[in-house]
């Protein structure tokens, strides 16, 4: 259940892929910045694509702690080391998502950045998740 409303201003576009701002009430959760390593914190992959469903992965399993799931997300924050890279791989980072979020579409920021502290990472999400109350 998800009890979060997306916020679209009067005749604005509608965002493709993220919301432009969500109102919720409930318990928090945040993850750190996550990045795209398996459980003995190496990096099985060494594309952007494949580091990004592996940090989706830990997302959910981070938020299921809590007794959160991927409904209840409502901001995400990318940062991606190459640019290029993220859009050449939109489709299947896309497949991941639908794959592993589905249907829900939080307000999102995805920013360029020079590197991360770790040296084989390509990409980092913050994850903010909204349970409802009661």
């Amino acid at each position: 259940m998800t009890a979060h409303t997306t916020l679209l201003p009067p005749r604005w576009p509608r965002p493709k892929g993220y919301a432009n701002g969500i109102l919720a009430e409930g318990r928090t959760v945040w993850t750190g910045g996550v990045v795209g390593w398996d459980e003995q914190e190496t990096f099985p992959d060494k594309d952007m694509a494949g580091q990004f469903r592996r940090i989706l992965t830990s997302t959910v399993a981070i938020l299921a702690e809590a007794g959160a799931g991927p409904e209840h997300i409502v901001r995400m924050t990318w940062y991606v080391t190459d640019r290029q890279e993220y859009l050449d791989g939109l489709p299947a980072i896309g497949a991941a998502y639908r794959e592993i979020i589905g249907k829900n579409f939080p307000a999102m920021a995805v920013v360029q950045v020079v590197a991360l502290m770790e040296e084989a990472a390509k990409i980092e999400i913050e994850t903010t998740a909204v349970i409802p109350n009661g």
